[in-house]
């Protein structure tokens, strides 16, 4: 379904491989996305990994096929995304 998606907006699709911050990157999973926080938010939606105590997650987010990682938290009360401090 979200192929579908994708492909009636036009927009390039990248593959992310996602993990929650605490966890090893071979427990990572794979994620469509547009771009990082979107991948991330589809992550939490998709798996609904464990909040913190402040209602959140942190989470690394790497490109496969550019390699590129960025991490962040988000706020699972609000939805909103923060790059991770």
């Amino acid at each position: 379904m979200a192929q579908e998606t994708f492909a009636m907006l036009a927009v390039d699709v990248r593959r992310f491989a996602i993990h929650s911050h605490q966890a090893a990157p071979g427990r990572a999973q794979l994620i469509d996305g547009v771009g990082f926080e979107d991948a991330a938010l589809r992550f939490v939606e998709e798996f609904h990994p464990a909040a913190d105590a402040d209602d959140a997650v942190s989470l690394i987010v790497e490109d496969c096929g550019t390699g590129e990682r960025q991490c962040f938290t988000i706020d699972l009360a609000t939805g909103e995304a923060e790059p991770c401090d």
